[in-house]
């Protein structure tokens, strides 16, 4: 996991949660046990200017996932050396993620995890063009969210 910009951008939310959720998302499945993948916590100036980059929207989104079998150009989205079985990077603005918490009415950190999760199952190429996908998606990610682990 990694944050960037002041600490207080990550205040109160929990952390070890958001890796609780994806350890149990990879359990459930059956990703190999040495996977490994980087989550970003940031704001929305870095989504918006990821998501100009390399989507061509020139606007803030709540999280973005770029996945190692899509052979990411930019090197800040490589695998680091050693690492065999590397999924990708999710990258989540706490500032939308903590605004669609509020406009939902829940915990900043259920929206921070659903939102990992979300980015995780993008990394293993899930996906939500079409209403099937989305519908597939929102409940492998319900399911994973509402696991007791």
């Amino acid at each position: 996991m990694s944050r960037w910009g002041p600490a207080a951008l990550a205040a109160g939310v929990d952390l070890d949660g958001v890796q609780d959720a994806l350890r149990e998302g990879a359990r459930l499945l059956e990703v190999p046990e040495d996977s490994m993948a980087v989550l970003t916590l940031t704001n929305d100036a870095h989504l918006q200017e990821y998501n100009r980059r390399y989507r061509g929207i020139d606007e803030p989104t709540d999280v973005l996932a770029f996945a190692a079998r899509e052979k990411p150009l930019d090197q800040r989205f490589q695998a680091p050396p050693g690492t065999e079985h590397w999924l990708g990077d999710i990258v989540i603005s706490l500032t939308r993620a903590r605004e669609q918490a509020h406009l939902a009415g829940h915990p900043i950190n259920q929206e921070v995890r659903m939102l990992a999760v979300h980015g995780f199952l993008h990394l293993l190429g899930y996906d939500h063009a079409q209403p099937r996908e989305e519908r597939a998606m929102t409940a492998l990610t319900t399911r994973i969210l509402n696991s007791p682990a």
